[in-house]
């Protein structure tokens, strides 16, 4: 298949003719001095090529509303957990092991299979100072990638796209949602949204009615939205906070010319290529199926961005939690399949994200409330697999306010995506140097 030579680029290709070997022969050293630093320029560039068909993937993935981490990997052999949480705590039969202390939500098969094969790293108490408990604040500097004293105006995917995707296709992001998240925001807008690919077309003269707006965003999904108990009002606002009108129409406005050849291509690709794999008939399984599509037939994209809400479990969590994480594991499980099968997995790293964890202690109604550090996934063919960071204390003594302390900021993250899989410089895009963290 052609996914299959997943490195030979034109960039490659240029790189190892015009700049290679065969001009080594014959040019002074100044001059081979210059092509070996134009080589390695090129090598670790994070500009596409004019198709970027075969660049590394990224796909973020929110978790909206506030999972609770401690829940999801769970400390079972804790004394602390336990006296915490006599209601909801797991008990160590219930638990996928990691190791004599830890272990993963018994739902989440689909992720201890892809911990078992190398695939998956769990990043541990991942936060920032100075936590924010509230929904849409804490998103949006998860989306911003700001501190929490501050407000940032473009997302950090979005000051990617600024900083090294410059002249990409429209498609070099797409959002399968009702909205762009805040962190696709940029000084350039790049990047499509959608749900259903069939309504995603604009009108022939590049101008997009109110009418063809909305086809645009109708969801078409098997499964029905959260209930307002599980935090689908929470769920249906992937971007931290809803966007304006204005911000809506200026992003129309910049991008629709561009994007009516996007959309062709995109309802292409949805209606030739097909999975390979099994997912569950759920919002989220559609979203990473539609996905799978779109990197099979080849679509010029480097970051993809889905979310799955509901996650906001102040009342009866374990069983919110337990269908939650169960199709959460078996959709990620379903993608990662599909693109081996393709040919694709070691191009594609996805990460996931929630706003804030829960506290340590279970309410009165059999819930938790909102907290602050929580694990992070990390999901591909070429991550450092197991577990990265240091689990949270749970004695009462080293707790804030009821909450675990975080061990890993989370741009420090970001960075080591952005360096270490994206290929570019992550200061300049996060406002400043955080320690990357090798996650792959």
């Amino acid at each position: 298949m052609k996914n299959e030579i997943t490195l030979q680029t034109r960039r490659e290709f240029l790189r190892r003719t015009v700049l290679g070997s065969s001009l080594a022969w014959t040019v002074p050293a100044f001059l081979a001095n210059t092509f070996s630093a134009l080589q390695a320029e090129a090598e670790g560039s994070a500009i596409q090529t004019p198709t970027g068909k075969d660049a590394t993937i990224l796909v973020v993935l929110q978790m909206a509303g506030g999972n609770d981490g401690i829940n999801t990997v769970v400390p079972y052999a804790n004394d602390f957990y336990h006296k915490a949480r006599p209601v909801i705590g797991l008990k160590a039969e219930n638990v996928l092991k990691l190791n004599d202390h830890i272990g993963l939500h018994g739902a989440m098969a689909g992720f201890k299979s892809l911990y078992d094969a190398g695939r998956l790293s769990i990043i541990q108490g991942v936060g920032y100072p100075n936590p924010n408990r509230s929904h849409f604040r804490s998103t949006e500097i998860w989306q911003t990638a700001s501190d929490s004293d501050r407000v940032e105006k473009h997302g950090w995917i979005g000051r990617y796209f600024d900083a090294a995707c410059a002249g990409a296709d429209p498609t070099v992001g797409v959002v399968i949602g009702n909205q762009l998240p805040e962190s696709f925001f940029a000084a350039t807008p790049k990047g499509i949204v959608f749900n259903n690919p069939q309504n995603y077309r604009f009108m022939a003269n590049g101008a997009a009615t109110e009418e063809s707006y909305k086809k645009l965003n109708e969801l078409e999904m098997s499964s029905p939205l959260p209930d307002d108990n599980s935090g689908g009002s929470i769920a249906m606002l992937p971007a931290g906070m809803p966007m304006t009108g204005g911000r809506a129409v200026d992003f129309i406005s910049r991008t629709a010319l561009d994007a009516q050849h996007s959309s062709e291509e995109v309802r292409a690709i949805a209606a030739r290529v097909q999975n390979q794999a099994q997912y569950p008939g759920s919002p989220l399984g559609g979203s990473l199926k539609l996905i799978a599509k779109l990197i099979g037939g080849g679509l010029p994209t480097r970051i993809y961005y889905a979310s799955q809400g509901g996650y906001d479990t102040h009342t009866n969590q374990l069983q919110s939690q337990q269908r939650l994480l169960g199709d959460l594991a078996a959709s990620v499980k379903a993608f990662t399949d599909d693109l081996k099968a393709q040919g694709n997995l070691g191009r594609v790293l996805v990460m996931t994200f929630s706003e804030f964890g829960r506290r340590v202690s279970e309410n009165a109604n059999g819930g938790t409330d909102h907290g602050a550090a929580a694990p992070l996934f990390v999901i591909g063919d070429q991550v450092k697999a197991g577990l990265l960071g240091k689990y949270p204390s749970l004695a009462p003594a080293d707790l804030f306010q009821g909450d675990v302390k975080y061990n890993v900021d989370f741009r420090s993250v970001y960075a080591g995506v952005l360096e270490g899989w994206l290929r570019t410089k992550s200061a300049p895009i996060l406002g400043r140097q955080f320690a990357p963290l090798a996650v792959v």
